[in-house]
């Protein structure tokens, strides 16, 4: 705590806000870049004050990172939190298009699985030249010449 200011009087420096909100004093700089948080007023020495409201926002950005959303995404939605008269529909809208990109990343994901699975196969651990590796060289060079494996 910096002496010559109280915390009580204005709010949090950043260390505090980001100890109370679980964003991490770069993530807050970050958020603030991004116009996601208002870059709170400074105090007399030129440290930035953050109240109670600033930590709700800090930490309704991070439920929303939580659930993976990406900053547009989040901008998106703390607009519509902000807004006077917030729109549910479309706030469903916007959680309904997220939740596509996630099925979207789920299914990826389930692919790439199945490749390292095969990919796996192709090894026991006792072989006296590594499959596994030789099949990945296979693919690397088939790769070069145009062809997918």
């Amino acid at each position: 705590m910096h002496s010559n200011e109280p915390q009580t009087t204005k709010g949090y420096w950043i260390g505090e806000a980001a100890q109370r909100s679980g964003v991490t004093t770069a993530g807050i700089r970050h958020y603030e870049q991004a116009g996601l948080i208002r870059r709170p007023s400074g105090s007399e020495a030129g440290y930035r004050w953050y109240t109670e409201a600033d930590i709700h926002q800090l930490r309704f950005i991070r439920q929303l990172r939580n659930l993976d959303m990406g900053l547009p995404e989040v901008k998106a939605m703390l607009q519509l939190d902000l807004s006077r008269k917030p729109d549910c529909q479309l706030a469903r809208s916007q959680l309904d298009t997220h939740l596509a990109r996630v099925a979207q990343k789920i299914e990826a994901l389930q692919q790439l699985q199945s490749k390292l699975t095969v990919l796996r196969g192709h090894c026991n651990g006792t072989a006296p030249t590594c499959k596994l590796l030789a099949n990945l060289h296979a693919q690397a060079d088939a790769q070069q010449s145009g062809h997918s494996t």
